[in-house]
Formats: structure tokens, C-alpha cells, sequence
């Protein structure tokens, strides 16, 4: 399939965000049908509420960051679009997993075979999440530098716009070919 290079090769984040976000919604109406006592919804969530609540809110935190990656359009591997995208799930599904099984939020780890398999699924989830988000992140951040700031003449920058290595953003450097406004100046 070819993407189209507005997406800077980054579809899938939106197509997460998109989703997650979806999902949020379904969880705000599970919290509703929960505040009226709706029988079928009260029955798969028997857990605390706090943890819908909080699965939604993560789910909601989750999209704005894959939408915000998106909106940097800066090219990301595809590991790190998918581990990404698969972390917000995963770290959101966590709080689900409480909300449906009050086993799984107690003080204490509770014993037994579905304990132990959210326990690795939580470890699991936290590695492939800070993964994703953090080299996301890196790279991005790297992004925002010139490439060539090592290589610079040891007699001097070549132009003041890559002192410290920092790429000139665009309306920056604009205020000298901007006219002032004088104070005195009050007209609209």
C-alpha cells in the first residue's frame, strides 16, 4: 500500500489514535449506563469504577500523544510506530482489566493463573509503551537539531543560524521583517 507523503510514513499512528480514541467513547458510555444502573453493563464491570474511569481517561491520554507524534511528521521507524501504537492499547487495557476483574486490582498480588498472566502482561505492556514513546520521542527531539553540528569550522559558525546546533523554526527570526507597532499607536 503507498501512503502519501503528508503522512511522513506515519498512517498508523493516526489510525491508532483514531481507534483509541473510539474506545474512549465506548467507555464513556459504560460509565453512564454504570451511574443509571444499567444490569448488563454492571455485570461485565464489577470491579471500581475509578478503573473505568481511569481506563477511559488513559485511553483519551493515549490518542493525544499518538496524534500529537502524528502531527510532528517526523519519519519513525516502523517498530516504533507499532510499539507505540500497541503500548496505548495495551496501557490502557490494563485499567480495563481491573474495572472487569476485581481479582486483578487488590492490594496484595492474588494468587493464581490470571493474576500471574496480567503481572507479565503488565510488564510487558509498560517495555513496549515506554519503548515506542520514548525513542519516539528521542528521535524527534534529534530531529530539531542540525545534522552537521559537530562538523562546524573550529574557526567559527559558518551563520548564526545553527548556533548550538538548533535549526531555525519556521516564524522564528521573523520580528526584524515584521513592522513595530508604536505604544502611542492605538488605532484597530
Amino acid at each position: 500500500m503507498n501512503q502519501d507523503s503528508r503522512h511522513a510514513g506515519n498512517v498508523l499512528l493516526i489510525r491508532g489514535a483514531v481507534l483509541w480514541l473510539l474506545a474512549a467513547l465506548v467507555l464513556a458510555w459504560c460509565m453512564v449506563g454504570m451511574s443509571i444502573d444499567i444490569a448488563p453493563i454492571k455485570l461485565v464491570f464489577q470491579g471500581k469504577f475509578t478503573r473505568l474511569l481511569q481506563a477511559h481517561l488513559d485511553f483519551l491520554l493515549m490518542s493525544a500523544l499518538l496524534f500529537g507524534f502524528y502531527a510532528a511528521k517526523v519519519p519513525l521507524p516502523w517498530h516504533v510506530r507499532w510499539a507505540m501504537v500497541v503500548g496505548a492499547f495495551t496501557n490502557s487495557s490494563l485499567f480495563l482489566l481491573q474495572a472487569i476483574f476485581p481479582v486483578l486490582d487488590t492490594p496484595t498480588p492474588a494468587e493464581g493463573l490470571l493474576p500471574a498472566i496480567f503481572r507479565l502482561f503488565q510488564m510487558a505492556s509498560i517495555t513496549i509503551t515506554s519503548y515506542g514513546f520514548g525513542k519516539g520521542a528521542v528521535i524527534i527531539l534529534l530531529s530539531t537539531f542540525n545534522k552537521d553540528i559537530f562538523s562546524l569550522k573550529t574557526t567559527g559558525l559558518e551563520s548564526s543560524d545553527s548556533v548550538f546546533g538548533f535549526r531555525e523554526m519556521p516564524g522564528e527570526g521573523m520580528e526584524e521583517r515584521l513592522p513595530i507597532r508604536s505604544e502611542n499607536n492605538n488605532s484597530f
